[in-house]
């Protein structure tokens, strides 16, 4: 195995032909940055299986096409290998990107691994494949402007005084213990891996993990009882202490799940060790997949139970319910999913994402563009607020970077703003 540390280049050098040829790279490689992936000795960025690239010929293709980039030229990347490179315009995409598609009856996941086991595909994820992850802050602002959502619908518009469960920790998970307590309330995240906890106590998205499970009970309910913000993260397997937690009666006010269940093989059935998974899962494809959809089973009829005692309950897009349906519980999609419970209303405001990096490796030219957007929308209290917390909870892994959600016509006004600085 190829094993390398990258970091992206910082300052106004280039190697590149042109800066959108340069940005590209240091994308790459901020990617893979040991601050910013999960694995990135195995091309893994986030989310258990993401890749920045196929595999290290295709990432050293990648980055040699591009340093010989043209400005007038495009280069094509197919599932995280460049296949080929077009006479284009100056105002034409510099790099074209495509990952992981499949069609009709071949979209499935027998047919994706084995193209993927010929070395044919990979699966980029959302900002794994298109080298635009910021690390965790990039699902941030979405997942906080969720909990903000649930605040409003069911609690008064603060999540003071109350517990949210759940599970995954990693790469995108790794958001969920912040957002709670940026709005005011309390988490408990169950992450099979402790390494991930710790990542993310050290990049300040958790604030504690606790020995056992009497522990973290004891923890989250004084800090519900008194109104306090607090994360604490608990080492263990969701299929089996959220139907614990169930049986216990602790008073949960919101159930999600960030686990990595949208792959079978990355969801690490009950009673499988961490480290022992992924050769399991090599060995005996089938049989994993089954146990971890009878896992997922256990881990849904939990949150359902949850639900039915007053809980507010909702899938946050990771196919855990689909899953446990094949997995045997039939009840599975009796909650909603986040998007259409919480987050369409945005949508339909034309509000979304929107993320800048500093490929300076400046931290103060981000805070330079944060004083650009609040100047510039003055009256925009969540805006303000967001901002006000990121930049003193919200600790940079790699090249600083920001993201916040703006409006229709608000990110080509903060574009042009950042222009003219």
């Amino acid at each position: 195995m190829t094993s390398r540390i990258l970091h992206a280049a910082t300052g106004s050098n280039l190697t590149a032909q042109g800066w959108a040829q340069e940005a590209a790279i240091r994308m790459l490689h901020n990617n893979l940055d040991p601050a910013v992936a999960e694995h990135p000795e195995n091309l893994v960025v986030y989310g258990g299986t993401g890749k920045a690239a196929r595999n290290w010929p295709s990432f050293d293709a990648i980055v040699k096409s591009l340093t010989n980039l043209k400005d007038d030229e495009t280069l094509l990347v197919q599932s995280g290998k460049p296949v080929g490179v077009f006479q284009t315009h100056e105002w034409a995409p510099r790099v074209l990107i495509a990952n992981s598609n499949l069609v009709g009856d071949w979209a499935n996941w027998p047919e994706f691994r084995r193209l993927e086991h010929l070395g044919l595909t990979m699966y980029g994820q959302m900002t794994a494949g298109s080298w635009i992850y910021i690390g965790t802050q990039g699902i941030l602002q979405g997942t906080y402007e969720t909990f903000a959502a649930v605040a409003q619908k069911r609690f008064n518009g603060t999540l003071q005084g109350t517990l949210t469960l759940t599970g995954g920790c990693g790469g995108m998970g790794g958001a969920q213990p912040l957002a709670v307590t940026m709005n005011g309330g309390v988490c408990l995240v169950i992450d099979v891996d402790k390494s991930r906890l710790e990542k993310r106590i050290e990049t300040r998205y958790l604030d504690e993990i606790a020995d056992s499970v009497d522990d973290a009970v004891e923890r989250v309910l004084k800090a519900k009882s008194l109104g306090l913000p607090l994360s604490v993260g608990l080492v263990g397997n969701a299929a089996e202490l959220f139907p614990l937690l169930l049986s216990m009666d602790v008073p949960i006010d919101i159930v999600t799940d960030q686990t990595s269940a949208h792959d079978p093989f990355s969801y690490i059935p009950a009673g499988i060790d961490v480290h022992s998974a992924a050769q399991m899962a090599k060995d005996d494809p089938a049989d994993f997949t089954k146990r971890s959809q009878a896992s997922m089973a256990k881990h849904v009829e939990a949150m359902v139970g949850f639900m039915d005692k007053g809980a507010e309950v909702f899938d946050y897009g990771n196919s855990i319910r689909d899953e446990a349906r094949q997995g045997g519980f039939t009840r599975a999609f009796a909650f909603p999913g986040f998007v259409p419970a919480y987050i369409r209303p945005l949508f339909c405001e034309g509000k979304g994402p929107f993320r800048w990096v500093a490929l300076s490796g400046d931290p103060k030219d981000i805070y330079r563009t944060d004083k650009a957007v609040l100047d510039l929308f003055p009256e925009n209290e969540g805006l303000h607020r967001w901002i006000t917390m990121a930049q003193e909870k919200v600790a940079f892994q790699g090249l600083p970077a920001r993201i916040c959600w703006l409006g229709y016509g608000e990110r080509d006004k903060a574009g042009l703003a950042f222009n003219d600085l």
